[in-house]
């Protein structure tokens, strides 16, 4: 599997971390399935944007570089995204992309022009609009960016640049075609191919690259190698909107994955971003991540709670499952067999994580049932331990989202500021619901200002009262 990654001119944004979570699933589903994986995922540290950027910052293109990627490594370490097999960096690929453009001028699908070498898209007519089901003509004005414009001395507006000639104060390097750099599409075949030779099974990214970087692939790929096709399976995973626009630093609505972390916790974020199929789009909003932050923390509990409820006792064998039965722990472990089954289902059917996401959901409700029942002791740590297993298998190894078992049953530290008011936030709900018991509704709302003004949020459950911090 080769996934297209980031031009490191920046840090990482929130459709980047959408890109690489969605094939981060897709990464271990293969992997639990039996597939021995391949993965492998570029870094492009050579382009119009990291040039430009460090020219803005008066900085060194290469320190520039390292620094994007070594933040791309905190972003994704943060989010549980499991690393890639390799990183090649698209600089060390110069020679092998000169080679290749060099065999695609010999093949007359492409030519040297006064500002470089371009290939020519009419050459190979058979190979035109493969993914996007148009022609590039159609699709030309709704790519996702770095189309070449005019002024160029390519011979038809179609043709993309393979070799970009020097210009001033640009990094070069030396070709038969004088001093210059790559262009951005040969990058990937020359990588792909240098790890997987003439074909491989899956090719991914955002769903802007369709057209035209992986149409360019396409041609430039099975040109060269005369092999149809080099790649099986095109994936592209779907945008990030932003309560409802896309993403832009124009509309002023654009997050880093750093600046976003700094306000929601990254299994949130995490969870939010996996509950909807890899190929369509998600609006970002704040009832999302409520959604996300309640469902995640129904989860984290449900399975602080088996681990509490699992003793040093080697576990019994538990009965046979049966949905149909009117034993209720033989009951719950058909519902819970049923849900297994459904989430492999779900990521087999095109590794759809939204439904995946609903079956583990399904498993919280009934593993929390199991363990509130009158099960005797031994029972008990059995199915605890039946609890445990499912939701490390299915919420940990597949989707990514449970802590370790040592990190999920760490006392957190306590806040100063919470502990400061403790004691006070305690003797005002006491009054609180004393007002209430007494249907003092003036003055229980009163106490309830008092509790805003903390800073508290108090929420009523069936075991009493709880609150947190604003």
């Amino acid at each position: 599997m080769y996934v297209c990654g980031v031009t490191v001119y920046d840090r990482c944004h929130l459709g980047h971390a959408r890109c690489y979570l969605a094939f981060d699933l897709i990464h271990r589903w293969l992997e639990v399935s039996g597939y021995d994986v391949n993965y492998v995922q570029n870094f492009t540290d050579i382009d119009d944007k990291i040039i430009q950027r460090a020219s803005e910052i008066n900085g060194d293109w290469k320190a520039l570089v390292d620094q994007n990627i070594e933040g791309y490594y905190e972003d994704m370490d943060a989010l549980n995204i499991l690393r890639a097999d390799h990183y090649p960096r698209c600089t060390e690929y110069v020679g092998d992309m000169i080679r290749i453009t060099e065999d695609l001028i010999d093949k007359q699908n492409a030519y040297v022009a006064d500002d470089g070498v371009y290939f020519h898209v009419d050459s190979a007519p058979d190979k035109f609009g493969q993914l996007t089901g148009q022609s590039i003509d159609a699709v030309r004005s709704g790519a996702g960016g770095r189309v070449d414009g005019t002024g160029s001395s390519k011979r038809d507006h179609k043709d993309f640049a393979l070799w970009k000639a020097a210009k001033p104060g640009e990094p070069t390097w030396d070709s038969p075609w004088g001093p210059g750099r790559p262009g951005w599409h040969i990058e990937c075949t020359a990588m792909s191919l240098d790890y997987f030779e003439r074909e491989f099974d899956i090719h991914g990214g955002g769903h802007d690259l369709r057209f035209p970087h992986h149409e360019a692939e396409i041609f430039q790929g099975e040109c060269h190698t005369g092999h149809s096709p080099v790649v099986h399976h095109w994936l592209h995973n779907g945008f990030v909107n932003i309560d409802g626009e896309k993403m832009s630093k124009s509309l002023g609505n654009f997050w880093t994955i750093r600046e976003i972390l700094g306000q929601v916790d990254a299994m949130v974020l995490r969870f939010a971003l996996i509950n909807a199929h890899y190929r369509s789009p998600i609006d970002m909003n704040e009832s999302l991540l409520n959604d996300a932050e309640r469902n995640y923390n129904r989860l984290l509990s449900c399975y602080v709670a088996a681990l509490k409820a699992c003793s040093d006792a080697d576990p019994v064998p538990l009965p046979p499952a049966d949905i149909t039965s009117t034993q209720p722990l033989v009951k719950t472990l058909g519902l819970l067999e049923k849900m297994g089954e459904g989430f492999a289902r779900a990521m087999d059917d095109d590794f759809n994580s939204r439904e995946a996401v609903a079956k583990v959901l399904g498993m919280v409700r009934e593993v929390s049932r199991g363990l509130q029942s009158d099960l005797d002791e031994a029972d008990m740590n059995a199915f605890a331990h039946y609890g445990v297993d499912l939701l490390e298998e299915t919420a940990g190894r597949v989707l990514g989202v449970l802590p370790s078992r040592e990190l999920a049953l760490a006392e957190p530290e306590e806040d100063p500021r919470r502990a400061e008011i403790a004691d006070q936030v305690e003797a005002l709900l006491l009054r609180r619901g004393e007002a209430r018991a007494a249907k003092d509704w003036p003055q229980a709302d009163a106490i309830r200002d008092e509790l805003v003004e903390l800073g508290v949020v108090v929420t009523d459950t069936a075991s009493g009262p709880e609150w947190s911090l604003s």
